[in-house]
């Protein structure tokens, strides 16, 4: 049977990328034989990214309010769950996931037993590796998730990564909000998933403006890893 996949596609003021981050998309899923629908959430833009998205090949799920990342994604992991799909896997709005990635991320969710699978740019180090300071909170919470949680994740921040059914039904009722993708790996591995990394090549962001600046990295950094270990104190220790 034919595997159903979702393609979430979180959007704020993406106007000069959306396009081709959809037409990309679609051609590679054509081009693969993958049953692969776009999903595009537009998170209550103040651009044109909704006249854009209403112009092409893709399911638009327009916000109300601006919800955030976390909150945009959850509602494409909530579509995809309620319509069937057996996989969804989020790609970036601003053309830093190159469609041509995504097969490698799918066929090791498909032949490699993975409930979740995460796009890492620092296994085989090759493409756009981000800016020095960043790729140093990378690596702390790649310390940080071998403490914790006795796993490795070399690319904690991704946001390249593609789950099951299964994992859809937790991340559906619960999903990290502002910066969720550090945060989610302590929910996956508690709820016991077997959760794997392949090597993909990103590339600079295509439009748009980063969520996270040069100066705020820092704070990102301390803001997540209270999150990280309050997130992991409440699920381990809940009676």
């Amino acid at each position: 049977m034919t595997k159903r996949i979702a393609a979430i596609v979180p959007a704020f003021n993406e106007e000069e990328a959306i396009a081709s981050v959809v037409n990309d998309i679609n051609a590679m899923g054509k081009a693969e034989g993958l049953a692969i629908d776009v999903v595009v959430v537009n998170d209550c833009s103040k651009d044109n990214t909704s006249k854009v998205i209403a112009g092409l090949q893709c399911i638009a799920l327009n916000l109300p309010i601006n919800l955030g990342i976390g909150g945009a994604v959850q509602t494409g992991f909530k579509y995809a769950l309620k319509n069937g799909y057996d996989y969804a896997i989020q790609v970036d709005g601003d053309g830093q996931h190159p469609a041509s990635e995504i097969p490698k991320i799918v066929n090791a969710a498909f032949n490699g037993g993975y409930d979740v699978v995460i796009g890492s740019r620092f296994i085989s180090n090759e493409g756009f590796q981000s800016s020095t300071i960043r790729r140093v909170g990378i690596n702390y919470f790649k310390w940080l998730n071998r403490l914790l949680l006795g796993i490795v994740v070399h690319d904690s921040t991704s946001g390249f990564r593609l789950v099951n059914k299964d994992v859809l039904k937790v991340v559906s009722d619960y999903y990290p909000d502002e910066y969720p993708e550090p945060e989610a790996i302590v929910v996956y591995s508690l709820k016991k998933f077997k959760v794997g990394e392949v090597a993909v090549s990103m590339k600079e962001r295509q439009g748009g403006v980063s969520s996270i600046g040069r100066f705020a990295s820092v704070y990102y950094m301390f803001k997540v890893t209270l999150a990280i270990v309050f997130t992991f104190t409440r699920m381990k220790f809940r009676k």
